[in-house]
């Protein structure tokens, strides 16, 4: 059963999660206290008090709650515009906030007020805000918890919510997309490339430019030593320089670069560009990527490029499976598994090499010493990819995020058994993007996504924490074969959270994504509790010419998304679901869903007036037998 809270704690607690200073009634603030004095919401001209008052820099958040969601907002009969009648300010949570809120903005030099209604438990509640100026109110999306309102985030929120200015991560994001698709018409018109040759000449220049001893002047574009040849020199001697080892992972990286010395179109001058086209893509990253690359530690650049590439690609990427991990859910499973400067990181579809720039980030971010952030990189992070060109992608990734040093590997991950890797590697962390819709016949069948996702299982350390993005298919079972396999899984391993994802989160791609978190080596219990999500709205939105883009409230919605997972709140059962599992289930919150919400009175009598209307539509249209009694006589 669900604890039974009073709605001033369960508020209290958001509010100090959030790290918001908040009052009771009175705010110690001179101007508000005296407005307050003023404020009843009977319209008395006497005090009026407020649940919660906060100052967070120039804003003022003003918090009313009440136990029942009845009461939570009261419309006037529009069903636009808010009942300011004094029974709605006094018996209903966002008509009194924003009574405060009004009268604050109204009687104080305060003038950017968050007027916020609460309503209900910490299961079932509703939490409304308003702004309030003095001179209009702004509705604004329910939250469900406070971390938008704290000093980190407020004007951002404010900017984005209330003023309807795009952040600042979305602009430059849009650039981002811009330059990439620019750079692709440019890569394919003035040197004829392919689609998996464009993104190993835009890496072999990202390398060459970071070495010392290039300079994009020395392009002439000689017939003796071509510009290919000087670009080849300065990202072998920047390879060397940074101490890329084995020789041979080194030797297979340069392998994959020989385009840049080999094909003519790259090395030729043109009329129309005054130099070649080697020189002339060098100047355009040098100008217009470079510098973001290395400004920008959060969104992976190189990744985001080599998607853009791939989505010009005709389908190509699809075909191979090739399904680039966004970089909010790199940083999503970083906060799922809790990874930390101890941990031991591994990847074994690495791709692009996203999961484990953000894991390395994270380990980085929160290591004691320089010490232990050089054992982090040399020997803490590794990775296994099969594809050549995306191994030297991933690779070139890794060493434009500071680390050259990384075990990346080139080699096909069920080549090498549990036994091996947990010897020489004993992972505790373990993430995956496993290749889609391989496995499509026997002979293929180790190919399925959960093949990949049982053999990461089988080659952790005991008690290592899994985190892997599949298609929902993957969680249901498509045949008989994935159903043994996920009962091999509950066998020896333990299922902790699926989460059903936005259906938009690989934008362009058509897959309806889930992740699921796991322990390894830790057999499934029988009564053992797991936590299934429904985590569609996740704040993230498909904007025109940019894609998937973040949107301010997605820190409120992740924030509830990691509070349930870690156990420290509940949630209705449209959110979450706590259940035991069976293998032929399907592992997936619609699956396990049923409603829990108790119908008010207004839905009792929706329900009524929806079937009457029904019946009559099927009388007027001769069907009323339907609704005759049949005797049993």
């Amino acid at each position: 059963m669900p604890r039974e809270k009073n709605t001033d704690i369960y508020v209290a607690e958001l509010l100090r999660e959030a790290e918001i200073k908040a009052t009771a009634e009175i705010s110690g603030i001179k101007d508000i206290d005296e407005a307050l004095k003023t404020a009843s919401k009977r319209g008395t001209g006497k005090l009026g008090s407020p649940e919660f008052i906060a100052q967070v820099k120039d804003f003022v958040l003003i918090i009313e709650d009440k136990r029942d969601t009845n009461f939570h907002i009261k419309w006037n009969e529009d069903q636009s515009t808010l009942d300011r009648s004094v029974d709605a300010t006094v018996n209903y949570a966002v008509n009194g906030a924003v009574h405060y809120g009004e009268h604050v903005a109204k009687h104080t030099p305060f003038k950017k007020i968050f007027a916020v209604g609460v309503s209900g438990d910490e299961v079932h509640h509703l939490i409304q805000p308003v702004f309030c100026d003095g001179k209009t109110i702004s509705i604004l999306d329910p939250v469900e918890t406070f971390i938008n309102f704290n000093e980190q985030n407020i004007d951002a929120y404010y900017n984005e919510q209330v003023k309807g200015i795009r952040a600042d991560e979305e602009l430059e994001l849009e650039e981002i997309v811009k330059l990439a698709a620019e750079l692709h018409e440019y890569l394919r018109d003035y040197a004829q490339l392919g689609e998996t040759e464009k993104p190993l000449v835009v890496s072999a220049l990202l390398l060459a430019l970071q070495d010392p001893s290039f300079k994009l002047d020395d392009l002439i574009g000689d017939e003796v030593k071509t510009d290919g040849d000087i670009v080849w020199e300065a990202l072998s001697n920047h390879l060397k320089r940074i101490r890329v080892k084995p020789d041979v992972k080194r030797e297979m990286i340069l392998d994959q670069f020989t385009i840049i010395k080999n094909r003519q179109s790259l090395n030729k001058k043109r009329d129309d560009l005054g130099m070649t086209p080697l020189k002339y893509f060098g100047i355009y990253l040098q100008k217009n990527i470079l510098q973001a690359l290395r400004a920008n530690v959060k969104e992976d650049i190189l990744g985001r490029f080599y998607s853009e590439f791939m989505s010009y690609s005709g389908g190509d990427g699809q075909s191979l499976g090739v399904v680039l991990t966004p970089s909010h859910i790199c940083e999503l499973f970083c906060d799922l598994l809790d990874v930390k400067p101890t941990d031991t990181l591994f990847d074994p579809c690495t791709g692009t090499s996203s999961f484990l720039i953000a894991g390395m980030h994270r380990m980085l971010k929160n290591a004691k010493d320089e010490h232990q952030r050089s054992e982090i990189k040399e020997k803490q992070i590794h990775g296994i990819e099969l594809r050549e060109d995306m191994f030297t992608i991933a690779t070139t990734n890794m060493i434009l995020r500071g680390d050259g040093r990384s075990n990346l590997e080139c080699d096909d991950f069920f080549n090498r058994s549990s036994e091996e890797i947990q010897r020489t590697i004993a992972p505790s962390v373990g993430m995956m993007n496993p290749p889609y819709s391989q496995g499509k016949n026997d002979a293929t069948s180790k190919l399925r996504e959960i093949s990949f996702v049982e053999h990461l299982l089988d080659c952790m350390a005991e008690g290592g924490r899994v985190a892997v993005i599949v298609p929902q298919s993957t969680m249901i079972g498509k045949n008989g074969e994935d159903k043994k396999t996920k009962r091999r899984i509950l066998k020896n391993h333990t299922l902790e959270a699926v989460i059903t994802l936005n259906k938009n989160t690989f934008y362009r791609v058509g897959v309806n994504p889930s992740i699921a978190v796991f322990t390894a080596h830790k057999p499934q219990p029988k009564d053992r509790l797991v936590k299934f999500f429904n985590f569609e709205d996740d704040g993230f939105v498909v904007r025109k010419h940019v894609g998937l883009v973040e949107t301010e409230t997605a820190k409120d919605k992740k924030q509830r998304l990691l509070d349930c997972f870690r156990g420290k709140r509940e949630a209705p059962t449209k959110f979450m679901v706590e259940t035991t599992i069976e293998a032929d289930d399907e592992w997936l919150h619609s699956f396990y869903y049923f409603n829990d919400e108790i119908p008010t009175e207004k839905d009792f009598q929706k329900t009524i007036a929806d079937y009457l209307t029904f019946e009559f539509d099927m009388i007027t249209h001769g069907r009323g037998y339907l609704f005759e009694e049949v005797s049993t006589c």
